[in-house]
């Protein structure tokens, strides 16, 4: 597995990212141990958690895991902003609430620092400047090196760095969006503002809940009895059977299976790969409830797609272009003419 820059910093990063979501939900402590060693034989170094995963659970198996290892040959990553509690301050990005969350969750992860700190969504109760302040605050103290987003759009994005930059505050430095062959939405202003301000990509879900694990093929008329998508579909989540039975689903899947098939590789693998040889790109984030799972997507990294199989997966996802992102279209840019 190959390091990668995260962002415009000086850590680098494997390639593939550790998701531990799982941990202590689906995956015992025990399994859990056992993602965690493979992970790092193939090479991996970056673990992705988050206080409210399993109600700190998840951090507290990572680490355990971490005391037995050298803590600086990880990158360990998590989040804030989730309810932790029932208290009116138990959530959300305010001084107080985010103070709380970096104690509880050094203390789960039995570490004296937090190498990336990530807000978990953007808080509209709490000023920005508050939230940004506060985060300067950890990384001066040294409890927290790098600091980043998740699942802001592209304006919160961007007027969080123009204003860490006004005030000399630490800045972001990468974000962590939802991004796949069924979500290419994260291009329209995300990835094109992580370009421009130099911040490094993770993206959560290379697989879309399982959608794109190699389990769904066209004409199926429900999902799999043990699946993510089955289980989405009774609690209401995002990546459920209702929301993605559709005539794009299956045109995406379908180019997704004939790719595997001529690349010799699983779908899963060409849907992970597929993200690496994306612009802007640094770890997709992989989640894993069994070992056979994770060894699955670990088999994503290590080759390439070549560019025609890039070409037919880019166009069977590709969606519809309205305004105003119609008007960046190559005669346009060649022209420098809106009216063309």
């Amino acid at each position: 597995m190959h390091n990668r820059y995260l962002g415009k910093t000086g850590v680098k990063v494997s390639e593939l990212c550790l998701g531990a979501m799982t941990f202590g939900r689906e995956t015992s402590e025990a399994d859990s141990f056992a993602i965690l060693d493979r992970f790092v034989e193939a090479g991996g170094n970056f673990i992705d958690t988050a206080d409210v995963y399993t109600q700190g659970a998840s951090e507290e198996i990572v680490g355990k895991w971490l005391q037995t290892k050298n803590r600086d040959d990880f990158v360990i990553a998590t989040k804030v902003r989730f309810p932790m509690g029932e208290g009116p301050n138990d959530l959300g990005l305010s001084r107080k609430h985010i103070l709380a969350g970096v104690e509880a969750s050094l203390k789960r992860l039995g570490t004296d620092y937090i190498d990336l700190y990530q807000v978990h969504a953007w808080d509209p109760a709490t000023p920005l400047e508050e939230t940004l302040s506060t985060l300067n605050d950890l990384v001066r103290r040294g409890l927290v090196r790098y600091i980043g987003a998740s699942n802001f759009k592209g304006w919160q994005l961007q007027k969080a760095i123009d204003l860490s930059k006004k005030m000399g505050w630490e800045a972001f430095t990468c974000l962590q969006p939802q991004y796949n062959l069924l979500c290419r939405a994260t291009e329209y202003e995300l990835i094109s503002v992580c370009l421009n301000e130099g911040l490094g990509v993770i993206p959560w879900s290379p697989l879309r809940g399982g959608w794109l694990s190699g389990k769904f093929h066209r004409n199926m008329t429900e999902p799999p009895q043990v699946s993510r998508v089955r289980e989405a579909e009774e609690k209401g989540w995002s990546e459920s059977w209702s929301n993605y039975n559709n005539e794009y689903t299956w045109t995406v899947l379908d180019a997704l299976h004939d790719v595997a098939q001529q690349a010799e590789k699983t779908p899963a693998q060409v849907a992970i790969n597929w993200l690496l040889q994306r612009p802007g790109v640094t770890a997709p984030i992989i989640g894993a409830r069994t070992l056979e799972q994770l060894n699955i997507n670990l088999g994503s990294a290590g080759w390439s797609l070549t560019p025609e199989q890039m070409e037919r997966l880019n166009r069977a996802s590709e969606l519809p272009v309205s305004y105003p992102y119609d008007l960046s279209s190559q005669k346009q840019q060649r022209t420098g003419r809106e009216d063309v």
